[in-house]
């Protein structure tokens, strides 16, 4: 139904987005990987996955075509859905995630909340053949550590900052390779000027 949607970042939330687009504001489920790239008062665009169920109607988006791609392809498993896909995508970078299933790498994919070996057995069997050899990145440099970027996000939380300021600070930073304990202080070092 939806492609993408372009907008306003009006909010920023621990699992969504908020944007205006002409005046209609679209709450949008993503990923911890795309929340990173995401700063308040901006424009993006967010390609877009639209679920109805019974309970009600969500729309999950991602700043990448490849996450999304990554997300609707989780969602052919069964028994895997919306929120488990999303899991995996704010814990492993779409790379990571077609590494570990080209790999039989059940022990990366049981890192995501709500995954345990037997619903990473049943990806790895479902999705093998779907995954394109030819799009993978070998280069570990390229691959984001999103978990110290989230212990970092979540420490500067409790010192009393918002997550819109916190990724607004990342933002304008080269934060790869930073232990988290960096991260904050590179964070703090910007907010305070």
């Amino acid at each position: 139904m939806y492609e993408y949607i372009m907008g306003r970042v009006m909010s920023i939330k621990d699992e969504y987005v908020v944007l205006d687009n002409n005046g209609i504001g679209y709450r949008i489920f993503t990923s911890k990987n795309s929340l990173v790239d995401i700063v308040p008062d901006e424009e993006v665009t967010m390609y877009i996955y639209f679920n109805q169920r019974d309970d009600g109607v969500s729309l999950y988006g991602f700043k990448t075509e490849e996450e999304l791609d990554i997300f609707n392809m989780l969602l052919l498993v069964s028994r895997v859905g919306p929120k488990v896909a999303l899991g995996v995508l704010s814990t492993l970078t779409p790379n990571q995630t077609k590494l570990a299933i080209l790999n039989n790498d059940t022990q990366t994919l049981c890192r995501v909340p709500g995954i345990g070996t037997k619903t990473a057995d049943r990806i790895i069997l479902e999705l093998r053949d779907r995954i394109d050899k030819d799009d993978i990145a070998y280069d570990d440099s390229a691959i984001r550590d999103t978990g110290n970027i989230e212990a970092a996000v979540h420490g500067m939380i409790s010192l009393g900052y918002t997550r819109g300021e916190i990724l607004g600070a990342m933002n304008k930073m080269d934060i790869t390779d930073m232990s988290t304990e960096d991260i904050m202080r590179q964070v703090l070092k910007r907010l305070s000027t």
